[in-house]
């Protein structure tokens, strides 16, 4: 068994949508990013490269990387399973926070939930994704911003 623990956050701005989980969430400002900035699926993704023991995003998705500009999470994603799987392992369970004070996103969480579990390729019953706030505490308490936990646990097949 392997571990990983993946941590993602970036500041919200206007004139750009806001995807969190690879689903679009109606919101007045969306996540700036080199790619388009789904804090979810980056500490998945980063969560997954540290149980693989292979580094973080940034090492494989260098921002200084123009090919890479405003590319899809869920791409990013996808190409991550990939090396969980040539490394002989697959995903056990995934448990997931986002941390944000706006906009609410309890209503959001099963379509969240659906889409990781679809760029995973495993079931439902394998992923949790929540929401908490900080409760007006901290940039994100300002609403400046959105970050996101999440902890993996991969299985290396025999």
């Amino acid at each position: 068994m392997r571990i990983g623990h993946g941590f993602d956050a970036h500041r919200l701005v206007s004139g750009t949508p806001l995807r969190l989980g690879g689903v679009e969430i109606p919101f007045d400002r969306g996540l700036e990013g080199h790619s388009d900035g789904d804090v979810l699926l980056h500490a998945i993704a980063s969560a997954l490269l540290g149980a693989l023991g292979q580094g973080d995003l940034g090492r494989h998705f260098p921002s200084s990387d123009p090919t890479l500009a405003g590319i899809a999470s869920g791409e990013i994603l996808t190409r991550v399973v990939v090396r969980v799987r040539e490394q002989g392992c697959s995903l056990a369970n995934l448990d997931s926070t986002l941390v944000a004070q706006e906009p609410r996103l309890g209503p959001h969480l099963e379509k969240m939930r659906a889409s990781v579990a679809e760029l995973l390729s495993v079931g439902e019953e394998r992923v949790n994704v929540k929401v908490t706030s900080t409760d007006g505490l901290g940039s994100i308490g300002r609403s400046e911003g959105i970050a996101a936990h999440a902890v993996v646990l991969l299985s290396e097949k025999p």
